[in-house]
């Protein structure tokens, strides 16, 4: 790999579509990105750990193991950005897959320019500046400069959709965050068709955090206004 090529952003690209692979790999290629295509998932899982790339593209529909089996591997080890790719667009695959830990999902036929953007925008959503470095409440520790989150010691594994959740709402401390602003400050998820891809994530994260929805330590539903963090507080 030559110095030009190892400051690209580094694409996983995930289908047995060969001819669609092609396309992708010259089309996002023209914007600095360098695209490694794999067909099978035993590959795919091989070529992330030999050599981790920036961001995966995800097909649902794969040989042997499906594309949310795949991301359930991946996230048990990694918060590595993962967009997924499938032709059934249907609202209970998306739930689905973010449940799992993708951070957007794409419906096929989609356009290569939509599919970029994406990419962009998840890539911009994790590499997001904060203006706190570190932030301990109670139990909970999140640590910006090393993107992790530790819960009584113990280090979460968190995807980046849900580390920037969290981020928004403890640096929101006690005050309500409305769907709308979430979705404002969350643009890279697949957000415009529904509200409850806002509380797929919050639901996530709540299981990762151990906080009861109907008794909660960390993040309280405001009925029909949104969501806040209050952290421990009875606020």
């Amino acid at each position: 790999m030559t110095v030009a090529q190892s400051t690209r952003t580094r694409v996983l690209l995930i289908d047995d579509d060969e001819k669609m692979n092609a396309l992708l790999g010259r089309y996002l290629g023209r914007f600095n990105f360098a695209v490694k295509a794999v067909t099978h998932p035993k590959e795919a899982l091989q070529a992330l750990t030999v050599d981790p790339p920036d961001i995966v593209i995800l097909d649902v529909m794969l040989p042997d193991m499906d594309g949310f089996a795949v991301c359930r591997t991946v996230r048990e080890s990694s918060r590595i950005p993962i967009i997924m790719l499938t032709a059934r667009g249907g609202v209970g695959d998306r739930i689905v897959g973010l449940e799992l830990g993708a951070d957007d999902y794409v419906s096929k036929p989609f356009e290569p320019r939509e599919l970029m953007a994406r990419i962009q925008a998840v890539l911009r959503r994790a590499a997001q500046a904060v203006t706190e470095d570190r932030v301990r409440v109670g139990p909970l520790d999140v640590n910006w400069t090393a993107s992790s989150t530790r819960l009584n010691g113990r280090l979460l594994s968190l995807t980046p959709a849900e580390f920037e959740l969290l981020g928004l709402l403890v640096r929101n401390r006690g005050r309500v965050l409305s769907r709308d602003r979430i979705m404002d400050e969350t643009h890279g998820l697949d957000l415009e068709a529904y509200d409850r891809s806002i509380d797929v994530l919050v639901s996530r994260l709540r299981q990762k955090l151990g906080d009861d929805s109907k008794q909660p330590t960390f993040i309280r539903t405001m009925r029909g206004l949104g969501y806040k963090f209050i952290g421990g507080s009875d606020a």
